[in-house]
């Protein structure tokens, strides 16, 4: 696999860059400013556990029922224009989920916050990569390590708003308002013209193709660029088994972060007794060590190869939050969030480059198959805890991530031992 060597960009390349860093940001603030909400919300809706898993499961259902359309939405009013769209129409579900008196409205509201949202998501990432094009190198992890800065900001939002006495629909307003502002500067700077053009230096099969192929894979993807190979075997036993475990990897990863989406905030101030304004510290801790796994798991891979990397982030999901189950405590709880983010932060990633490389499957096939199953981790775990959590407690429901943990020390054989060259 060949990668073009460009000149320095040009200026409207760098500003289309910063753009789409400014839409991936905008994305991971929107849905964190709700989460640390989400034990008020309980409480005043007066639902159980189960009942509560059940409803929050509808942002990913949402996520899986649009996930097709995103490509219909971006051919018709591009990449950009997708993008920012359902940046505002997600802002405005997610005001109204924090809005809603009814678990039914909650619900609903959050369905189709995560419509809009997989429709945001495929199309930055689209158009991410025909920044990248432009550019002639990587720079598509960039933008999901910026996506996870925008989770930290919009998770500590959600804490300051709790402290300083902010209602629901003022702090949500706020952010919906702040962002939608964001976006639509941010489109000001985006990329013009046609959405598929011309390549220059003779890449295929991949970029806003690939992005629409891949499907609305959350705060998590990658953008390789190069030649293919023209031919590839017919796929076997052996691609069927290994692209299941790849599905089975990047589920594990799916799992450990809707744990901390979902249930931190409520583990921390319902089972542990901690200030509301601290409990949403887990959740921040998650996606703040997972950006810093982002920052650094390329050099990591580089020199370990993905394998190893992968096994030694699932050691450390079991033994971290492994611990902080066995001797609960605030905050030993907060770092065994932060050891399980870590640790997942480049399993996505690696399974979605992975089953882009199969034998015997056309060009982001393996990728797309990845990037849609892996939803199911979302869409199934919220309200398996839930129900795990009112038959037992919530810190049983929990060993969902230590579990996960160890099916990606089972699994992570599949992965490549060391780096392979030129990708």
């Amino acid at each position: 696999m060949t990668v073009d060597v460009l000149g320095r960009p040009a200026s409207a390349e760098r500003q289309a860059r910063v753009a789409v860093a400014v839409l991936f940001f905008t994305n991971g603030a929107l849905f964190a400013n709700l989460l640390p909400r989400y034990p008020q919300i309980k409480a005043d809706l007066g639902i159980g556990n189960a009942a509560y898993g059940l409803a929050v499961a509808a942002f990913p259902a949402g996520a899986i029922a649009a996930g097709l359309a995103a490509g219909v939405v971006i051919r018709r009013m591009g990449s950009a224009r997708a993008a920012v769209a359902g940046t505002l129409l997600t802002g405005a579900w997610i005001l109204l989920a924090g809005l809603a008196d009814s678990v039914v409205l909650f619900a609903a509201a959050l369905f189709l916050a995560g419509a809009m949202d997989a429709v945001t998501d495929v199309a930055q990432n689209a158009h991410g990569l025909r920044v990248q094009r432009r550019y002639g190198r990587s720079i598509i992890n960039s933008f999901h390590a910026i996506w996870s800065i925008g989770a930290v900001t919009g998770g500590a939002m959600a804490a300051a708003a709790i402290a300083l006495g902010l209602s629901r629909g003022q702090h949500l307003t706020i952010s919906a308002v702040l962002f939608a502002v964001a976006a639509c500067v941010a489109l000001r700077f985006c990329l013009s013209g046609p959405e598929t053009e011309a390549e220059d230096e003779g890449d295929s099969g991949t970029g806003a193709d690939l992005a629409s192929t891949a499907g609305p894979a959350a705060e998590s993807g990658t953008g390789g660029h190069g030649e293919r190979q023209a031919a590839r075997p017919t796929p076997g036993r052996r691609t069927a088994y290994v692209l299941a475990a790849l599905v089975l990897i990047a589920t594990a990863g799916t799992l450990v972060e809707d744990a901390g989406s979902s249930w931190a905030a409520l583990y921390l101030s319902g089972s542990l007794s901690a200030s509301v304004t601290l409990a949403a510290s887990g959740y921040i801790a998650l996606v703040g060590a997972q950006f810093v796994g982002r920052i650094i798991g390329d050099r990591l891979v580089d020199r370990f190869g993905q394998r190893a990397v992968a096994r030694a982030g699932g050691l450390i999901v079991v033994a971290g939050m492994g611990l902080a189950l066995a001797v609960p405590t605030v905050p030993g709880t907060i770092l065994g969030f932060a050891a399980a983010g870590f640790g997942v932060a480049t399993l996505v990633p690696a399974a979605m480059h992975e089953a882009d490389e199969l034998p015997g499957l056309k060009p982001g096939s393996g990728l797309a198959i990845v990037s849609w199953l892996m939803r199911l981790g979302f869409l199934v775990s919220p309200p398996v805890v839930g129900l795990v959590a009112d038959a037992a407690s919530l810190r049983v429901g929990l060993l969902v991530v230590p579990l996960a943990g160890v099916l990606v020390l089972l699994l992570a054989g599949v992965l490549q031992p060391g780096r392979r060259q030129g990708s």
